[in-house]
């Protein structure tokens, strides 16, 4: 299997190469050269796997036996899912509202990153190993992505693979900077940056593109990384075959299609399904929930890919993305056409926006649609599901119930035969992808004080509780520079990529801060 990039089909790599990269050299993002058939016959011989056993199946499609033979990707596969509450079964359904709800998180740091994160760092790490090429990782983070790399990174304890992660200071959970600021490990430098979500984006995609040395790897392993995508079509089969099980149908059957809503930050999530899907696993619609950073709605609705003036802050604070980078691979699928997305993309890294002709969005509204939720909507929906069904959800599992309600697809008395009516005998896939544990500002929010407090009683985990008592290490400051507008973005952009260099250069001595 070889690598290609979305803007130049010239541009060939081994899948060693795309995933130590992150991005292409030109500024693209990797894809499979070619997507592999997944037929009938072979997803039956699936259904009765482990969930490492399906990972590992699934990867081999993607990685020649040259690179990494069944022996050592069987070791990474299993490696990958040791933080998990049951890693056989990584991933329970629950039947919520007339829906599957597919819990994602029972991992390591309570989040479907791990699925995803844990495999491509032991990847990483085998191949930093192989070469003895001293490999540093550069993750920004709106709250998941960082604690998982963290963790993966501190498992691997692998002095050949350390790891900067950034955050937007104040702008994720009390949890999850905890879980960023109370891990012990030599090979992990932790930064916070005064800005918005993805404002760390561009620093990091230039350092990418100009420390790499034949003497160290930079790798970027946020959702552009070819790794992440991959990893997670794994979820998505092992769903549809866990819903095909439950119904005593013969997977494969593509007269049985499975819609997915799912809440939608990055996009990587909704590639890893949609990359199944053109495999041919027999999912039908992907509904998005996003909040009111709303840029994949307004996308799917107008064609209108711009990057609005200024991030808001929401409840559902790790889905708050301006310009998610994995629409580049979306388009690319939908097409196929490496000069078309060149163009495309570069309009939107020169101007963050691109206006999508109008058969385009056609072709993009008959396999995408999404729905806006506000932070009130979100709570009212977290409430109803406790009441309805006494099941605590996160802020994003959220989100993503009240797309499904918009749709038709809630059912509050549990009534599969009321949801087969409003899907047309369509099962529905619902991708929760936290616990609730890791938002206690937000579901106290939602549900007060004294729903928080039982919750906390009766459901918290033992783990979590316990990382809430760590003491905490205050992380590097990048400061804003300036007092807002693009170019005190641009010169605070410029600042922390040097503070960036400073702390990676640390890392390579051997040392976490400067």
């Amino acid at each position: 299997m070889k690598y290609t990039s979305t803007r130049d089909a010239s541009i060939v790599c081994s899948f060693e190469e795309a995933i130590c990269s992150g991005y292409a050299p030109d500024g693209g993002l990797f894809v499979p050269a070619s997507l592999p058939h997944v037929d009938a016959g072979t997803l039956e011989s699936w259904s009765g796997l482990t969930y490492p056993q399906l990972a590992f199946a699934v990867l081999r499609l993607f990685i020649a036996s040259e690179e990494i033979d069944n022996d050592a990707l069987e070791a990474i596969c299993h490696a990958s899912l040791r933080g998990f509450t049951n890693p056989d079964h990584a991933v329970p359904l629950r039947f919520v509202g007339g829906m599957y709800v597919v819990e994602l998180f029972h991992g390591a740091t309570f989040c479907f990153k791990d699925l995803g994160l844990s495999a491509v760092i032991q990847l990483l790490s085998f191949f930093a190993t192989r070469r003895k090429t001293p490999t540093t990782l550069l993750v920004a983070t709106t709250g998941d992505t960082g604690p998982a790399a963290v963790q993966a990174v501190s498992d691997a304890h692998n002095p050949l693979l350390t790891l900067l992660v950034h955050y937007p200071k104040g702008q994720i959970s009390d949890f999850q900077r905890k879980q960023l600021t109370t891990v012990q490990s030599p090979y992990v430098a932790v930064a916070a940056f005064e800005g918005s979500g993805d404002d760390m984006d561009r620093p990091i995609k230039n350092l990418l593109q100009k420390l790499q040395t034949k003497e160290r790897r930079l790798t970027g392993v946020n959702s552009y990384n070819i790794g992440r995508p991959l990893m997670q079509m794994v979820h998505y089969i092992w769903a549809y075959l866990r819903v095909m099980e439950t119904l005593k149908e013969k997977p494969g059957n593509p007269d049985m299609t499975v819609n997915v809503v799912l809440p939608t930050g990055a996009m990587g999530n909704m590639v890893g399904g949609y990359m199944a899907k053109q495999m041919g696993i027999p999912l039908g619609l992907c509904i998005s929930g996003v909040n009111v950073n709303d840029i994949t709605d307004r996308v799917t609705r107008t064609g209108q890919f711009h990057k609005s003036a200024a991030m808001e802050r929401t409840l559902s604070e790790a889905i708050n993305i301006q310009l998610p980078y994995n629409f580049e691979r979306l388009l690319f699928y939908l097409s196929g056409d490496h000069a078309r997305i060149k163009e495309w993309m570069t309009t939107v890294d020169l101007t963050s926006k691109n206006d999508l002709p109008p058969d385009w969005l056609q072709l993009l509204q008959q396999e995408f649609q999404s729905e806006r939720i506000t932070d009130e909507e979100m709570c009212a929906m977290t409430r109803q599901v406790r009441d309805d069904f006494s099941y605590i959800i996160d802020p994003h599992t959220a989100v993503a119930f009240c797309a499904a309600k918009r749709r038709g697809y809630y059912c509050s008395n549990n009534n599969s035969d009321s949801n087969s009516a409003a899907n047309n005998n369509t099962p529905v896939i619902l991708l929760s992808t936290a616990s609730p544990c890791k938002f206690q500002e937000a579901v106290t929010v939602a549900i007060g004080k004294e729903g928080w407090d039982r919750y906390y009683e009766s459901e918290f985990p033992a783990r979590g509780k316990a990382l809430m008592q760590l003491e905490e290490v205050e992380p590097v400051l990048y400061k804003a520079q300036g007092s807002g507008g693009d170019d005190a973005l641009q010169k605070s952009q410029d600042a922390w990529e040097r503070q960036s260099l400073d702390i990676i250069k640390g890392l390579v001595a051997g040392k976490a801060d400067p």
